[in-house]
């Protein structure tokens, strides 16, 4: 006969085990992720321990925290023992950490590549079930002096008004732009309506000497660059 697995709850774990005490005695680096959002979540349910459970929870985001992030309150409380509050836990921590890294990216004040504007971005758009299409003005040392949200929703060229994209880069005295969208499929090849729209602001741009310098597509964690792949 099989012996059933019994899952033993936290409290009954080698002090070096529990996450709360790793934490305190040891430091945030030392603990993985399931076992930073099993403090979160504080207990597990009767089949298996709050680390056993945040476990469960991290694979259904492909054990990525970005993805994790997405989740709803409605789609976190479909698992076992994570109720209203302890859901409302796990989406408010990770709101901090996206903030955080926000904040940390606010610090970008020039982009020397697309690794510097996807930084900058990334905070904004990385995490949305939308599209939308942002616009980031550059004065001639490259220096940030805007970043505006041009559209949100589908990307069409109705939806670019490219009149307005050129009177704000002359208001601002911009002499380069970085266009960008997110992606929230996860797919990083442009699409047609990509393309199109690029080289309309581009060819707008250049009558003016304002030069259009990338236009990055953003997913969850990555992206794709015009102007690195050549395609700009």
């Amino acid at each position: 006969m099989q012996e059933k697995m019994v899952s033993f709850p936290i409290k009954r774990w080698a002090d070096d085990d529990r996450p709360r005490e790793k934490l305190a005695h040891k430091g945030r680096s030392v603990l993985s992720d399931a076992e930073l959002i099993a403090i979160l979540i504080g207990s597990g349910n009767k089949e298996e321990s709050a680390v056993q459970l945040a476990k469960r929870i991290l694979a259904s985001a492909n054990n990525n925290l970005n993805e994790l992030g997405k989740l709803s309150i409605n789609q976190l409380m479909q698992f076992k023992g994570i109720g209203e509050a302890k859901a409302v836990s796990i989406a408010a921590a990770l709101e901090v950490g996206r903030r955080r890294r926000g904040e940390n990216n606010e610090k970008v004040s020039k982009i020397s590549g697309s690794r510097d504007a996807f930084e900058l971005l990334y905070p904004l758009v990385g995490d949305l079930e939308h599209e939308e299409f942002w616009i980031v003005y550059l004065n001639n040392s490259n220096k940030v002096i805007h970043k505006a949200q041009l559209s949100k929703g589908g990307i069409t060229g109705t939806l670019v008004d490219v009149r307005l994209v050129l009177k704000q880069a002359l208001e601002l005295g911009a002499v380069g732009i970085v266009l960008a969208h997110n992606h929230p499929s996860g797919t990083l090849t442009p699409s047609t309506a990509d393309k199109q729209i690029t080289q309309k602001l581009k060819k707008a741009s250049e009558a003016l000497d304002i030069k259009i310098l990338d236009h990055l597509i953003l997913t969850g964690n990555s992206y794709l660059s015009f102007a690195d792949q050549g395609i700009l």
